[in-house]
């Protein structure tokens, strides 16, 4: 992914944002297999930050159906919301929800 913004050369995902006008673009095309393959090491970031339960919502992802997926990522993002030491992994639920509507 590409930061971009305010006349700036392009950065990497995860660049410190210098600008308050910068904006991050998202893919808006993932298909069910690629969201899969973000929601598995997500998972494994998730129980690095000790959010065990949270984790477990996305244990056998793998073979979730798009629905199951979907509940899971907004029910992930209903409790990070009011969570901002994870606002970083809230990001990354946040660019798959607005995937949502590719799972099939």
């Amino acid at each position: 992914m590409i930061v971009s913004g305010g006349g700036q050369r392009d950065k990497p995902f995860g660049a410190p944002l210098s600008e308050e006008n910068e904006t991050l673009r998202w893919p808006t095309n993932l298909d069910h297999k690629t969201i899969v393959l973000r929601l598995v090491p997500l998972r494994t970031e998730l129980e690095a930050a000790g959010l065990h339960e949270l984790a477990a919502r996305f244990s056998g992802v793998e073979g979730m159906t798009g629905g199951q997926i979907g509940a899971a990522v907004i029910g992930a993002l209903t409790l990070l919301q009011h969570k901002p030491e994870h606002n970083a992994i809230a990001k990354q639920f946040e660019m798959i929800a607005v995937n949502l509507k590719n799972l099939k």
